[in-house]
């Protein structure tokens, strides 16, 4: 009887320990998402508030508020958006220290090398979305409202179309190493990717719909850029390929 509480006991132990480490994860990742938050909303909040809004202010078109709050939640939203990307390093070491010691030393290297290139294609798929197309639907749209109504654009509503704008560009721009890795694990190969071409262009515009606003201007600007990283894609699991041949 006792062997037997013994061997409960040790099997309740490793899996206490896990317990008090993620509780441990999930409190300092919150108190730093929490200090990030009161960082930036009562010191750089104004300064981003400008930075987000410059786009629509230099074209000479004033953002309004609609209703008392407004002003306030949104920059609470804005705050706090901001506060989980300023925060992130510490959430992902956090993390990263609880996954560790679980991985072998090669799964661990091919981790870091993974998520490294994640971050970095989705921050890569942001910065081109509100450089170089955000500005170009401005002025579609804004064009198209030319001598119709004058533009009265709500805060909240300015801000809400503009994450739900950029933030599909950051997740798209993982299909060349989501493909990477399927055909890395042997899911996929580059031949039969290129045979699904035409299917895959279909479901990249129906995706892109449901990603983006309501609009065809935001929907070829997602679908064009998809359509061109499914090929580097492709052209990624040709290399996957090679490597194993060799």
């Amino acid at each position: 009887m006792s062997e037997n509480g013994q061997a409960g006991g040790g099997q309740r132990a490793p899996l206490l320990s896990h317990l008090l480490a993620l509780r441990r994860v999930l409190l300092i990742s919150l108190i730093a998402v929490a200090a990030a938050f009161m960082l930036i909303f009562f010191l750089a909040i104004n300064p981003l508030m400008d930075f987000i809004t410059g786009p629509i202010s230099a074209r000479g078109i004033e953002v309004i508020y609609t209703a008392l709050s407004e002003a306030v939640t949104t920059k609470v939203k804005v705050a706090l958006i901001a506060a989980v990307i300023a925060a992130s390093p510490i959430v992902i070491w956090q993390v990263w220290g609880f996954v560790r010691p679980a991985l072998y030393p090669r799964e661990k290297k091919a981790f870091r090398a993974v998520f490294f290139i994640m971050v970095a294609l989705f921050l890569l798929g942001v910065s081109f979305c509100y450089f170089a197309v955000y500005s170009l639907a401005l002025d579609f749209f804004l064009v198209q409202g030319e001598g119709l109504a004058t533009p009265m654009l709500s805060l909240d509503q300015y801000v809400a179309f503009l994450f739900g704008f950029i933030v599909p560009f950051g997740a798209a721009f993982q299909l060349p190493l989501a493909l990477y890795l399927t055909a890395k694990a042997g899911l996929t190969d580059a031949k039969m990717l290129a045979s699904k071409r035409k299917y895959v262009i279909l479901g990249v515009f129906v995706l892109a719909a449901v990603l983006t606003p309501p609009d065809i201007v935001s929907q070829v600007a997602l679908g064009v850029p998809l359509c061109l990283l499914y090929e580097a894609g492709v052209l990624a699991s040709r290399l996957t390929r090679r490597g194993a041949s060799a």
